[in-house]
């Protein structure tokens, strides 16, 4: 994840509901722009959670792909072609978001679908919208299996039409062990909420962190429905950690922060991109302060392209801020739209320019919002420039960005 070139700006969950009334259903389509005779429909799909407590996160990244298909229909990007978005949302579940991947892959104008946003949820959508070659570019998905495989020793791709615009675990987990090293912080507790991503990125975490000479004094998980978090406190607090390591997302993160901080466990919470989002701090409190989170990129209001697509998106009027994985969903949408113009120039139909399209994508290289777009031969980006924030003021402020070595 979700993991990323982010933009700090948060979401109220009322607003998000708002957004969802007004669609009347969990699938959104858009026709973007009004084309003239003759044009042929081609459909990119969004899969992410439109609804429930990650919403926040989903809304940012089907507007952002909104925004790119907006811009795509306006310069003509592919003669003869306009552009819809179909959006699905697959409630952050895996099962719930394996039905999306069947109710986009029976669409034939569906030409490459910008999502999950969950690692786990991905599992399960991969196989389906490979069975039907249709591009599936996640902005979010870290976990290295997916385009890697189970066997870190073998690597092999296990989907073709599965690529990211985001970084993986097995980068961001030992950047995160880096810099806890690099503060001089040596003893770690790690606590994980036992799903996809979560485990992922303790498991790269702990790998670093001990190769670096640091001690994982105690290990736990959780539920990712749990709320009362005393039981795990209670058993890491006699071994005074240094700062604790979360593997999963913000809504059981922020609670853990401020209940560790009320039982007298006062060090620095650290999390993934998963954590990395205005409502963690909500959550957690004011206690926050000094929490820590990796993402992915540099800061998006740090680079030209980055202030471009802010201004973009704000202008285009969407209710709800890009979140933490816009310019990724942006790029994405982007990567479909570059290979669409080889797969579609002569093609008479979308599902038979599928293949096409899928080589097309992994050729494809470009300057995106979130830097150089381009994948390596598993699906994955070529970027491994990442950021640690720090919270600060009741804001998540940028406090180291490099490139991974």
């Amino acid at each position: 994840m979700q993991q990323r070139s982010m933009i700090r700006l948060g979401v109220p969950l009322a607003v998000a509901a708002l957004a969802l009334s007004a669609c009347g259903s969990r699938t959104d389509s858009t026709t973007t722009s009004t084309a003239g005779s003759g044009t042929k429909t081609v459909k990119i799909g969004v899969i992410a959670p439109l609804s429930g407590n990650l919403s926040a996160l989903g809304l940012g990244i089907k507007n952002s792909v909104d925004l790119a298909v907006k811009q795509a229909n306006e310069s003509n990007a592919v003669a003869g072609w306009k552009f819809e978005v179909i959006a699905v949302d697959d409630e952050a579940k895996a099962d719930v978001g394996k039905n999306a991947a069947t109710k986009i892959s029976s669409d034939d104008a569906v030409i490459g679908v910008v999502g999950t946003l969950n690692s786990s949820v991905a599992q399960q959508t991969q196989p389906v919208l490979d069975a039907a070659k249709i591009a599936q570019v996640s902005p979010a998905n870290t976990n290295p299996t997916l385009t890697q495989g189970a066997d870190a020793a073998a690597k092999k791709r296990p989907y073709a039409n599965y690529f990211r615009t985001c970084t993986t675990d097995a980068v961001q987990g030992p950047f995160a062990a880096q810099f806890l090293l690099g503060q001089g912080i040596k003893n770690v507790a790690t606590i994980h909420d036992k799903k996809t991503y979560g485990q992922g990125l303790v498991d790269a975490f702990t790998a670093e962190f001990k190769k670096g000479g640091g001690t994982i004094v105690s290990a736990e998980t959780i539920g990712e429905n749990d709320k009362d978090f005393s039981t795990v406190i209670s058993k890491i607090k006699p071994n005074a950690p240094g700062a604790i390591y979360y593997g999963g997302e913000y809504p059981q993160a922020g609670p853990l922060s401020q209940q560790m901080k009320s039982q007298g466990l006062n060090v620095p919470l650290m999390g993934g991109d998963g954590i990395f989002d205005p409502e963690y701090i909500k959550l957690a409190g004011a206690t926050a302060t000094g929490d820590l989170a990796t993402s992915v990129g540099a800061p998006t209001e740090s680079t030209d392209a980055g202030k471009k697509f802010l201004d973009q998106y704000k202008a285009a009027g969407y209710p709800e801020p890009a979140a933490a994985y816009g310019g990724y969903a942006y790029d994405a949408a982007k990567a479909i739209i570059e290979g669409a113009k080889t797969s579609l120039k002569d093609a008479k139909d979308v599902k038979s320019a599928r293949a096409a399209t899928l080589a097309a994508i992994g050729k494809v290289s470009f300057d995106g919002v979130t830097g150089k777009v381009a994948f390596d031969e598993f699906g994955d980006t070529t970027s491994k420039i990442l950021t640690v924030y720090k919270v600060d003021g009741g804001k998540w402020a940028p406090s180291k960005t490099d490139t991974f070595k």
